[in-house]
Parts: structure tokens; C-alpha cells; sequence
């Protein structure tokens, strides 16, 4: 995640080979925040089993992390500015140590949710200096290409890392243990930071921080996620359901009018003047709905239809986690210097909608190698051919000083409307895995056409990111 802000920092020297050391220490946080996202897909059905959560109040073990994260990312990158990123980095640390553990602790709901929602806090300051902090530490065209490279291939190779370590975890101990396995890691991470990252005596100071449009952005988001979930399966609207709508609209509003005032907004309403940068975070919402709903729904459809141990889950999910990161070595950046932006996008989402229609498909009985193996394979390599194109179309245009800010504003829009959209898609399948109960369908049945209903429905979602991909400008040059 790119800061919004450049960050100065103490000079090191482009021959001292401590700034080696600092990129490892950025990496493994940012591996942990890659880990702490995926590892706890493959642990939802016996987070479900244990705790009694319902299809549809699953998705806030998801969603609440979603929300905290995508809602205070690019506030976290001016609180870098004004702290420090060295000494913000540290907190983070910290604060995604002791919410881990306090997820692993958690044998409520509520505590959970809330322990989650506090984990998207510390992902989220972790997060958002790790980028910049990195292009500060290497100034040479050639070595920041290839730091940044790193990072790149360490958030795409960490979901295959998390899928395997979550799967043997919550399969050989119980689900408790994707959370604890942060804490000494994050304490382990900690203790190298003063050592090896620049001192932050060189720190912006802004002169405003917008802690008011984070904080309504993320209540109103979630206040509408409240409302959507609150509606029963015969779709009445119930006075809660349109008081929780009511104050969400209210905040919207007041998220709007606070942006337009504010001196320094966290999301400048002047971005939506650009078409481009509209339709740009359009496409990203879209794709995020379908790749987070493809994670959520098979998860469950694997455990709870196929009887997949935990471990069984991982390995199914590992070759799209592999192709994408395969993917993210290069050939994907070297395919867009060759055919553009739009093809690839086109072609990428293309290819996770019929993925995401393929496993709408899925049989009662499906087998690994004909049912699941082909759909997990168009995901991975349509998502990973989707991405780089789609944040390039986002900048293309953008002066330099506002790229940063651009990139986190679609990084934002894919957590929060992928944190939506996840909700919508889980209300869908659990409506209509009701109904089909209630006309004397076996429950395996009937949960497997709620699931079927809702991959179709992102697999539209997809097909929307295609369309959107032929409209977007392809100006300025891809390299």
C-alpha cells in the first residue's frame, strides 16, 4: 500500500547495505498482514462451528477487519508523517500483536469481531508507511524497481504461504492458532525495527489530520453493512433495517461534506472528477467483490458440501495462489509493456469470471483434478493478469506527486466495497439456500444452490470489470 504522503526519513546510503536488512524487516511485516488476511478463510467453518455464527454474520469475521483497514489506511499514511514512519511502523507492530492474541483468546462473537476490527487497525498502519518507507530507502531507478518488486512478490507469495500454515494449523490444533502464530512473530519483527530502519528525525509534520472523515467513512460503511444484514430472507424492510439505512445515508453525507472543507482530506473530492480515476475504482470494487466472495464461498462450499479437512482446503486453494505468484515475478508487469493496459485487464477479469462460473457449477460430489483444479487456475492467473493493469489505468495521467494518493484511494475502494460486496453476496446465498429449504430441499443441496446463486453473481461482477476495461483511457505510456 503506497502512502498518500511522501515520507522523509533520514538519509542511508545507497551503499549501505543496512537498507537490505530494513526492506527484510518491511517484508515480513507485510507478510504477516498477506497472512493474517487469507489464513483465516480456511479456518471460517470451524470459527462458525465452534462460536455459532450464521452464513450471513460470517462475513464479519472477515468484513470487520475489511472495514478498519480500507477505512484508515490513508489516514495511517499522514499519521506516519506526523509520528514518524520508524516509530508508526513499531506501533503497528504492536497493536497487530496484542489484537492477534486477543483474537486467539476470543470464545464470543462479539469479542472476535471486535478483536478483528483492531487487527485491521494495526494491518492498516503497517501498511501504509511500508511502501513509502521503501522508496525512501532505495533512490536508484533500478534498485526501488526491484524493492518494490520484492514486496510485490512477498504479498502474492504469502497467500500460498498462509493457505498451507492455516490449513495444518487449524487441522492439527483448532482455529485458535492462526491468530497466536502473529504474536511472537510480530514481537520477533519488533525488536529489529530500531535496529535496522531509519530514525524518523526528518518527519513531516501536516498541519491537519482527517480523523474525522476516517471515522465516518468506516461508521457509515458499516452501518449500512448493519442494514443489509439485518434483512430478513423475504426481503422486508423492518424499522431497524431503515434506521440503520437512514444513519448510514447521514454519514455518507457527512463524510461528503467533511472532505469538501476539510484542508488536508483523506479522499480529495476533486479525484472524482476524473473519469478515469471513477471508473478505475469502479473496476476495482467489482474485482474485489468477486475474488473475496470466490475465497469466502468455495471455503465453505469445500468444507461443508466436499467434507475437506482445513489442510484439504489450502492445497485446493494453492495453485491459483501459485500461479498469481508466478505471475508477480515480472511476466505479468512484461505482458502489460506488451500488449497495453487494456487487454490484459480485459482478458484477466475475463478469466476470473469464468472461474467464478465454472465453480458455480459445482457438483454435489466434485473431484479436485476436473471440478476444482480448472476454476482455481482461471482465478489465479486472471486476478494476478487483472491487477497491475488495473492500478496503472488508475494513474495513468496523474501527476507523480499524486500517484500515491490515487493508489491508496483504490486500495481503500477494493477493501470497503469488497468488505459490501461480501456481505451482499453471503445474504444472496443464505436467502436462497432458505427458500430452497423451505420447499423440501436437503440441506446439502440447498446450501450448495445458495452458493451457486452467489458465484454467479460475482462472476457478473467480473464480467463488469471487463467491460469497464474497454472504456477506461489507455494514455501514457504502460512501462
Amino acid at each position: 500500500m503506497i502512502s498518500s504522503n511522501v515520507v522523509l526519513v533520514n538519509d542511508v546510503s545507497s551503499r549501505d547495505p543496512r537498507r537490505w536488512w530494513a526492506l527484510s524487516v518491511l517484508c515480513v511485516g507485510c507478510l504477516m498482514i498477506v497472512l493474517d488476511g487469507t489464513i483465516v478463510n480456511v479456518a471460517l467453518p470451524s470459527i462458525r462451528a465452534e462460536l455459532d455464527f450464521s452464513e450471513t454474520t460470517l462475513v464479519w469475521v472477515v468484513n470487520a477487519y475489511l472495514l478498519s483497514f480500507g477505512g484508515f489506511v490513508l489516514l495511517g499514511g499522514r499519521l506516519g508523517d506526523f509520528f514518524g514512519p520508524r516509530r508508526f511502523f513499531f506501533c503497528g507492530i504492536i497493536i497487530f500483536a496484542v489484537a492477534s492474541l486477543a483474537c486467539g483468546l476470543s470464545n464470543t462473537r462479539a469479542q472476535l469481531i471486535t478483536a478483528r476490527a483492531v487487527q485491521g487497525l494495526g494491518g492498516a498502519t503497517i501498511s501504509a508507511v511500508a511502501t513509502s518507507l521503501t522508496l525512501n530507502l532505495f533512490e536508484k531507478p533500478f534498485e526501488r524497481a526491484k524493492a518494490i518488486a520484492v514486496l510485490g512478490f512477498v504479498s502474492a507469495a504469502g497467500g500460498s504461504v498462509a493457505l498451507l500454515v492455516g490449513g495444518v494449523l487449524t487441522s492439527a490444533l483448532n482455529w485458535h492458532w492462526i491468530f497466536f502464530i502473529n504474536f511472537p512473530a510480530a514481537l520477533a519483527i519488533s525488536a529489529f525495527v530500531f535496529l535496522v530502519l531509519p530514525p524518523d528525525d526528518r518527519c513531516i509534520r501536516p498541519a491537519t489530520l482527517d480523523v474525522m472523515g476516517a471515522t465516518t467513512v468506516t461508521i457509515s460503511l458499516t452501518l449500512a453493512l448493519f442494514a443489509l444484514i439485518s434483512v430478513d430472507e423475504q426481503h422486508s424492510a423492518h424499522a431497524e433495517t431503515v434506521a440503520l439505512a437512514a444513519m448510514a445515508v447521514v454519514g455518507m453525507a457527512a463524510f461528503v461534506a467533511i472532505e469538501k472543507h476539510a484542508l488536508h482530506p483523506i479522499v480529495p473530492l476533486i479525484l472524482l472528477r476524473s473519469r478515469t480515476i471513477v471508473l478505475a475504482n469502479a473496476a476495482a470494487i467489482l474485482m474485489a467483490v468477486a475474488t473475496i466472495s470466490w475465497y469466502f464461498i468455495c471455503t465453505l462450499y469445500l468444507q461443508r458440501i466436499l467434507r475437506y479437512t482445513p489442510l484439504q482446503v489450502g492445497l485446493a486453494f494453492l495453485p491459483a495462489e501459485l500461479a498469481t505468484a508466478a505471475l508477480s515475478l515480472g511476466l505479468s508487469a512484461k505482458i502489460v509493456i506488451r500488449f497495453g493496459l487494456k487487454l490484459p485487464l480485459v482478458v484477466g477479469a475475463a478469466l476470473v469470471a469464468s472461474g467464478l462460473f465454472l465453480f458455480a457449477h459445482l457438483p454435489l460430489e466434485g473431484y479436485a483434478l476436473t471440478d476444482i483444479l480448472p476454476g482455481m487456475l482461471l482465478l489465479g492467473v486472471g486476478g494476478a493478469l487483472a491487477a497491475t493493469p488495473l492500478l496503472l489505468c488508475a494513474t495513468n495521467g496523474v501527476p507523480p506527486t499524486q500517484s500515491g494518493l490515487v493508489s491508496g484511494v483504490i486500495s481503500t475502494s477494493s477493501m470497503m466495497g469488497g468488505a459490501f460486496g461480501l456481505a451482499l453476496l453471503a445474504h444472496l446465498a443464505a436467502g436462497r439456500t432458505n427458500h430452497l429449504l423451505a420447499s423440501g430441499m436437503a440441506q446439502e443441496e440447498a446450501l450448495t444452490g445458495g452458493y451457486q446463486l452467489a458465484l454467479y453473481v460475482g462472476a457478473a461482477f467480473a464480467l463488469g470489470v471487463a467491460c469497464l476495461g474497454f472504456v477506461l483511457p489507455e494514455r501514457g505510456s504502460a512501462r
